[in-house]
């Protein structure tokens, strides 16, 4: 297989990990990207000499395909890890709470978190304890569970309002980009008993301590190139035919096989009627927005890496002042809101007026002067994962031996989220290498 060469459509983290991983074992792959950079939807852009990610982006230590690339790339030590789920959570009124997990087994690490939880009662608390042991006894992969709702599943489970907001909305949200009510049962039940009921370090959370640019574009070019492998950026694929062929930048390119790890409007577009022929049920995933804040201040206002809040429009808040090499005793923000159909066409004067007073009713000290303020958008920052979306996403296989699909929203077992995009990129891998086996032993004919 070391003669083969594989055509990687996209260079997001999926395309990323799709080349590390056929390189490992020989394969020479060639990444070609439309953009300028590699990263996908994690990247990173400068404004006034402030290095912005356009989102902030996490991953929990059960999140191990993503922690696998991170050390594939050699840097597990660009990232922090808390060492004990711990997050402080705030409302505009000043009450407050905090969930700090226990030094037990799972799920008992988070009895006591629930137990000294001050936004929920004594009976609300009780009744989320229940409703966790409950949940955990759900099959995800139950096609049923698609079809059901994780805000329905909760009323039904004694969730009142207040537990819903203060405690269930505020993990969902934020892990598959859509609210309870319309998020699928089967990806949140996953995501609760993966992260916050399995073992105890499993909802650890992590955060790259350098831009998403240099994570995911930078080194991740140079481990490839190292390998032996070639990065085509602005190289526009704009059709896939059996050969297997690309046209590229209108010119023709000739591969052993190909990987479209490109969103799925994208792949749509490109993948021939005979790989699949049900491929225009993809548009019905549709696309959950994400809306960044980004707000920098003459002096600080955060002590802590990273908040999240109830009863109020901020969701998540990040501490970006050191990975955005901001200096002179200021301090920047950012804010995440997921979900976020309600701001996405909203005009930045209006976001900078609603922002700036939450932070000011969440942060006091955060009504000192404000010296910069703007906004990022990813209107499509996931697929919309509602009910019935888990028999929309696509296996990686295709009906033609030679191409496969990659990225997030492809049929991982996991929500759209980074750790998705990786294990996407692992099992296109594995299945080329298989195609390519088989070609070369004679079990499948190669072009």
């Amino acid at each position: 297989m070391s003669g083969a060469d594989v055509a990687v459509v996209g260079g997001g983290l999926a395309g990323i990990t799709t080349a590390l991983a056929l390189q490992e074992t020989g394969i020479r792959t060639t990444i070609y990207e439309a953009r300028p950079r590699l990263g996908g939807a994690t990247h990173s852009f400068t404004r006034d000499g402030l290095t912005v990610d356009n989102g902030q982006h996490i991953f929990l230590k059960c999140c191990s395909a993503y922690q696998g690339l991170l050390e594939r790339l050699g840097a597990t030590n660009r990232v922090r890890v808390q060492d004990r789920f711990d997050v402080r959570v705030l409302t505009p009124d000043g009450s407050g709470g905090r969930l700090r997990r226990a030094k037990a087994p799972g799920p008992l690490h988070l009895v006591p978190a629930l137990a000294g939880y001050r936004l929920l009662s004594p009976a609300d608390r009780l009744r989320a304890v229940r409703a966790s042991l409950a949940l955990d006894r759900l099959d995800p992969d139950d096609p049923a569970l698609d079809a059901s709702s994780m805000g329905g599943w909760l009323a039904g489970h004694g969730q009142r309002p207040q537990a819903r907001d203060a405690l269930w909305d505020l993990f969902v949200t934020a892990a598959l980009n859509m609210r309870l009510d319309d998020a699928a049962l089967g990806p949140a039940a996953m995501v609760c008993q993966t992260a916050l009921l399995g073992r105890a370090d499993a909802a650890d959370i992590g955060v790259p301590t350098i831009p998403l640019g240099d994570l995911h574009g930078t080194i991740a070019a140079a481990k490839i190139k190292r390998g032996g492998g070639r990065i085509e950026l602005g190289a526009k694929v704009t059709s896939v035919d059996a050969g297997p062929k690309l046209v590229v930048n209108g010119a023709p390119v000739s591969a052993d096989a190909v990987v479209m790890a490109v969103p799925h409007r994208a792949a749509a577009s490109l993948v021939p009627d005979e790989a699949s022929p049900d491929r225009a049920k993809w548009d019905g995933l549709g696309s959950s927005p994400i809306v960044n804040v980004h707000v920098v201040y003459d002096r600080p206002v955060l002590d802590e890496p990273f908040v999240a809040a109830v009863g109020s429009p901020v969701q998540w808040v990040f501490d970006r002042t050191a990975v955005s090499g901001l200096s002179g005793g200021g301090q920047y923000l950012a804010v995440s809101v997921s979900a976020a159909d309600r701001w996405i066409d909203t005009p930045t004067a209006e976001l900078r007026e609603v922002y700036l007073a939450e932070l000011g009713r969440l942060f006091p000290a955060a009504r000192r002067r404000v010296t910069d303020f703007f906004v990022t958008r990813e209107r499509h920052a996931t697929f919309r994962q509602s009910p019935g979306s888990g028999a929309l996403r696509p296996a990686s296989a295709t009906r033609l031996p030679w191409l496969f699909l990659a990225g997030a929203w492809t049929d991982t077992g996991w929500p759209d989220t980074m750790e998705g995009a990786v294990r996407s990129g692992l099992t296109a891998a594995r299945l080329v290498r298989r195609h390519l086996r088989q070609v070369r032993t004679g079990g499948v004919s190669g072009r």
